[in-house]
């Protein structure tokens, strides 16, 4: 559902996916993402999703974080927004979509179209004198 791709720190490079939320990040091992980094408090922040709205970033009062250069205590992510948090820069991203298979139900449709045609033209044939 959402990615989250460390930019810098011990885990460059490395991508992390949230499926359930709220999701959370910091140092203390019982957290979904621990990092290990300098500046990084045991529960630095959390992730929620806010069924009208979005994903939230949600940070403590002890913490500090940055989104897109700007300090936040809560904010609402978009696709591709930057997260500071200590020495370290997470990017936001929203996971690729799998696209369901239709090829049943365009079989289906097709062959409809194709009865239909020929019913109306069976129609047509019979109703001419």
């Amino acid at each position: 559902m959402v990615r989250l791709m460390i930019l810098s720190g011990k885990q460059a490079g490395s991508c992390v996916v949230a499926r359930r939320f709220p999701f959370c990040v910091g140092r203390n091992p019982g957290v979904d993402l621990r990092l290990e980094e300098h500046g990084v408090w045991d529960r630095h922040f959390e992730l929620d999703l806010d069924v009208p709205d979005g994903f939230v970033l949600k940070v403590p009062s002890e913490a500090r974080v940055n989104v897109n250069g700007e300090p936040a205590r809560s904010a609402l992510l978009r696709n591709g927004d930057l997260i500071e948090i200590g020495a370290l820069k997470v990017q936001f991203w929203l996971c690729e979509t799998r696209q369901k298979k239709l090829r049943v139900r365009e079989v289906l449709t097709w062959a409809s179209f194709v009865a239909l045609s020929a019913g109306q033209l069976a129609l047509i044939y019979f109703a001419l004198p």
